[in-house]
């Protein structure tokens, strides 16, 4: 009996400790959780500030940079810089050269979304791009300097490390934005006609962060945006405007209906509370194109256009036609024997297609690409556009049009200066005629010279519609509002990202 007591007694106090542990294991979970969970809630809040991504992202690629080069010459035992200036002017100009190539492809940019294959492979382009012009400037530089004797296998290295290394903190960092803006959401002040466009539009886009709908006439509070479904338009816009939890405030009202009350607190907040965008702002920096609802007849007269005064990066971009189409077409020599061999083997001549097409304030000229097609009469109600697995294109076309070498020819129109390397699509001159009856100002993409790429060919899939067209203008008038060299250099990384992974059509 005693013996039982003594059993119980020592199961009672073995029950008590394992309940002991399991309230210390839980309590040291809770502590645990809350460090982390405070530890997130820091990074979150951090990057809420739009300038806060931008910034980290900077700082981690200079101090892993200047770490990764420094190290990598340690290893290799190599000495190439005589002086601390000098290893401190050849990592001032590859940290030059890195930045500037991250920021064509949005690596500073907090709207990119990060996590993507798309992205990944724009990134890889831009480090080795930028390897390749740090290597050109260093091995320039030490042709005129004889202390330095750079190394080869210490630049390699610090690329090769570097590129996976920026890679994959951009998308931690992504990762800690996306949580910044988890419960946050864009203000849309407005319940009419362009605010309902707007949130049709803001549906089928990427962005995630929800809506909400403030109107100031109270006619319109209480009414969906868009029909059964869509977000209920809310009163009291002074209450709303005060509350700091909103991504940015998106004005869908003209601003000669706002009062000067409103426009005055608005200008307030852009300054010291929360980003305002009005809707082309809005477009142009989350969606990279221009609505045509913003686009007027004076639509070209605004300021910031670099189109509307004389700017010296005309006369450089003229020169870099004329040297990169000549280069290209000496060291493409050998694809224009063998395209040609292929497509005559499959489909006989002729080997060019030529069509007349519609450049640079509508000037008719010739263009010249490789034939795709089989060979067939001009039919008055043929088809216009090339559909997916149209059955005109032969088995070589298909090819030459998803690594987009049917285009190769064209650089003897660009080396001519009928086109540039890179613009609005050549549109053929019988659609020309048509868009510019039925879309309105199609026109406009006639003030800059077309191009062999551009940035609606890299951002919108093949046009085979009426309504593609549309889109694709979208595209053209935000190139045309952002002529630049910048714009112009995140298009040949798009396109080679477009070559490489056989994305075209």
């Amino acid at each position: 009996m005693g013996g039982l007591m003594a059993n119980r007694e020592q199961s009672q106090t073995i029950s008590q400790e394992f309940l002991a542990f399991e309230e210390e294991q839980s309590t040291r979970a809770g502590e645990s959780a809350v460090r982390v969970g405070r530890r997130v809630g820091f990074w979150s809040h951090f990057l809420h500030h739009e300038w806060a991504a931008a910034a980290l992202y900077l700082i981690l690629d200079v101090v892993s940079w200047v770490a990764i080069y420094r190290i990598a010459g340690w290893f290799r035992y190599d000495a190439f810089y005589a002086t601390p200036f000098q290893f401190f002017i050849i990592n001032l100009i590859q940290l030059g050269v890195i930045v500037t190539a991250l920021y064509f492809v949005g690596g500073y940019d907090r709207t990119v979304e990060k996590l993507t294959l798309g992205y990944a492979a724009e990134h890889i382009l831009a480090v080795i791009a930028a390897g390749l012009v740090s290597a050109m400037l260093i091995y320039s530089a030490a042709t005129f300097d004889q202390t330095m004797k750079p190394s080869r296998g210490v630049l390699l290295l610090s690329f090769a490390i570097f590129l996976p290394v920026s890679l994959a903190y951009r998308r931690w960092i992504r990762q800690y934005v996306v949580t910044s803006s988890a419960g946050r959401s864009f203000l849309v002040i407005g319940g009419g006609a362009r605010a309902a466009r707007f949130y049709e539009a803001y549906k089928n886009s990427p962005n995630g962060e929800p809506l909400e709908f403030v109107d100031a006439n109270e006619k319109r509070v209480g009414q969906p945006i868009a029909g059964k479904g869509s977000p209920i338009v809310q009163g009291n816009l002074t209450a709303k405007l005060n509350n700091p939890r909103y991504s940015g405030i998106i004005l869908a009202e003209r601003a000669s209906s706002l009062s000067i009350e409103l426009l005055e607190r608005l200008v307030r907040a852009q300054f010291q509370e929360t980003r305002v965008y009005t809707l082309e702002s809005f477009y142009e920096t989350h969606w990279r194109y221009l609505p045509l609802g913003i686009v007027d007849p004076f639509w070209p007269l605004q300021t910031g256009f670099q189109l509307a005064r004389i700017s010296p990066y005309h006369y450089l971009k003229r020169l870099f036609d004329i040297v990169a189409s000549a280069t290209a077409l000496v060291l493409c020599a050998p694809l224009f024997v063998l395209i040609p061999l292929f497509i005559w083997i499959e489909d006989g001549s002729p080997i060019f297609f030529r069509q007349e097409r519609v450049g640079r304030d509508s000037r008719r000229f010739m263009l010249f690409k490789f034939r795709t097609m089989h060979r067939r009469p001009d039919e008055p109600n043929e088809d216009i556009y090339t559909r997916k697995d149209d059955r005109r294109v032969t088995s070589v076309g298909r090819w030459l049009r998803k690594l987009r070498l049917d285009e190769l020819p064209q650089l003897w129109n660009a080396l001519k200066g009928d086109i540039s390397l890179i613009g609005p699509r050549p549109e053929w001159s019988k659609c020309a005629e048509r868009y510019e009856q039925t879309i309105p100002f199609y026109h406009f993409r006639h003030l800059v010279k077309p191009g062999i790429t551009g940035w609606a060919q890299v951002n919108y899939p093949y046009g085979e519609s009426d309504e593609d067209a549309v889109e694709k203008l979208k595209y053209d008038l935000y190139y045309i509002r952002h002529y630049s060299l910048k714009l112009d250099a995140m298009i040949v990384l798009k396109t080679l990202y477009t070559m490489l992974f056989g994305k075209g059509r």
